[in-house]
């Protein structure tokens, strides 16, 4: 690792979608860190020739020193892929492909090589048709660090939106919200704010579960029994700046915004509509809680799109310009 030049591996997704062109095009562009590109090597090579743009790869060597990105550079760690690819065109045996990379970024990750993991789009439902069990990289990233809970946050330029559960049916949420889940949830997204974000005292707007964030019990009893009282241990004990519960269809509003560090939703659907509103495209997905920095796009293999050149990078480009911050903060902050 290093502080002046961090060294991050970039996971190039389902071969199939459109992240290897997307890896192509991010070649393109000079940036103030190195990335390593993990994915097959000749793909990557037959991507730029199709879409006509330079490249030059070279072979990843963990015992040189991490440099800035050159553009038309590519640092590749190869990774072969199972079967050949057809773009726009699932193949079940590279599910173990897509795997694979997973497996050696994360382990990267874990023996300090790398300094953050950032990942393309992936397939879940191709991996799991090969027969393992899959249920996103949320799961898979905080079962191989051996973390029993991780908090899934979306960003986008002015806007952060964590959640308490993440790919649950509605059905199960309220049940799901238990006080132990939800102050390891805030203690793991105010540590993450101050350490890799920067904030020396930052401020976490909460949501309610309920509409109108339960009006005092005539419309759920959750913020009552469960809600509230976390927040006032928290504000007591661990001396949190939180606010709330506040109704979720209210706190959004433009006097919040320009206060709050983060919005704390209680499930998928209730902060997220109105990130992706605001940054659609522009977004990430980061993963806190893990001993290692993670983040990835806010979007999914776009099929229709891959080999066609008009994939759009600019997810892409921000969850690695995250990545980069949060790196040299937590570096920083080592020191």
């Amino acid at each position: 690792m290093s502080d002046a030049c961090p060294r991050l591996i970039v996971t190039s997704g389902e071969p199939a979608g459109i992240g290897p062109e997307q890896v192509v095009k991010l070649a393109q562009k000079a940036r103030p860190y190195e990335w390593v590109a993990l994915g097959d090597a000749q793909l990557f090579s037959q991507t730029a020739r199709r879409m006509n743009l330079p490249l030059e790869l070279s072979d990843y060597d963990p015992a040189q020193p991490p440099r800035p990105h050159r553009a038309g550079t590519l640092v590749c760690l190869h990774e072969p892929l199972k079967t050949d690819v057809t773009p726009g065109t699932l193949a079940v045996e590279n599910g173990a492909y897509v795997l694979s990379m997973l497996t050696r970024a994360t382990d990267g990750c874990l023996n300090d090589e790398f300094d953050a993991m950032v990942t393309g789009p992936i397939h879940k439902g191709i991996i799991n048709q090969g027969g393992q069990p899959f249920t996103g990289h949320t799961e898979f990233l905080a079962e191989r660090a051996g973390v029993a809970q991780v908090v899934m946050m979306l960003a986008t330029p002015g806007l952060r939106v964590p959640l308490v559960t993440t790919h649950l049916p509605l059905r199960e949420v309220a049940d799901a919200i238990t006080p132990k889940r939800l102050e390891n949830v805030l203690t793991i997204l105010e540590q993450s704010l101050r350490v890799d974000f920067g904030l020396t005292a930052p401020n976490i707007y909460v949501m309610g579960l309920n509409p109108h964030a339960g009006e005092d019990g005539h419309l759920g009893r959750e913020e009552i029994d469960v809600i509230h009282p976390v927040l006032n241990r928290l504000r007591q004990q661990a001396g949190m700046q939180l606010t709330g519960p506040l109704p979720a269809d209210t706190i959004f509003h433009p006097h919040n915004l320009k206060k709050a560090d983060a919005f704390l939703a209680m499930y998928h659907d209730q902060g997220l509509p109105v990130l992706k509103y605001v940054g659609f495209g522009n977004a990430v997905n980061v993963t806190l809680g893990l001993p290692f920095v993670r983040t990835s796009v806010d979007h999914g293999t776009a099929l229709d799109l891959a080999g066609s050149g008009q994939a759009d990078i600019n997810s892409f480009e921000y969850a690695l310009q995250v990545a980069g911050e949060m790196s040299q903060n937590r570096a920083a902050q080592s020191a």
